[in-house]
């Protein structure tokens, strides 16, 4: 096979894996509160297009697919730190790697409300954040040179940590500021 047949390949499991999540994180917010529980691994296919076969083939819970691009956006921080200029500062390169990374689209507010206010997916949301430290983690060491140290790890995960929190501000209610100002605040409290 050669590599445009395996590039379109990816890109249609890429795009397979995106309708399924939107149509999940969708079919739960219309439900409401309680709307995990309520939604069907049928619907979610249905919604989406796809065979319940094919939903299984790249999920495995309901909160995996409706975690999804949550999950995906957050193993790329180590390949948006990567496109960064070398000769960029540390604390510049992550703030506006993660920056771009998070708010271009801003989030949806309703459905990252329904993750973060849902154990379950909150749990979910956690670990994508947990597998996405170590290629954020590498990405530092390379820039900074200290691949032996602890350093890229503890930064990595406060980078992580300080998302989550932004996260969380933006969805208090009454708060009109953008997320990408609290999230900015919020990273530069990491590096400060």
């Amino acid at each position: 096979m050669n590599d445009d047949a395996m590039d379109l390949r990816a890109r249609n499991s890429q795009a397979t894996r995106e309708a399924i999540s939107h149509a999940a994180l969708r079919l739960a917010i219309e439900q409401g509160p309680h709307g995990l529980a309520l939604v069907r691994v049928h619907d979610i296919a249905t919604a989406a297009g796809v065979s319940p076969r094919t939903y299984n083939n790249y999920f495995s819970s309901r909160a995996e697919a409706i975690c999804a691009f949550q999950a995906d956006q957050s193993r790329r921080m180590g390949q948006a730190l990567r496109s960064r200029p070398a000769g960029e500062p540390l604390d510049q390169a992550v703030i506006a790697a993660v920056i771009e990374l998070y708010t271009n689209p801003e989030p949806d507010r309703a459905g990252l409300s329904m993750i973060m206010s849902t154990p379950e997916l909150e749990g979910e949301a956690l670990k994508a954040f947990s597998m996405a430290e170590g290629p954020l983690a590498e990405a530092i060491a390379t820039r900074t040179g200290a691949e032996r140290d602890l350093f890229p790890a503890v930064m990595a995960a406060a980078v992580a940590g300080a998302i989550r929190v932004a996260g969380r501000r933006w969805l208090e209610p009454g708060n009109p500021e953008p997320f990408a100002a609290i999230l900015r605040r919020a990273l530069s409290c990491v590096f400060r």
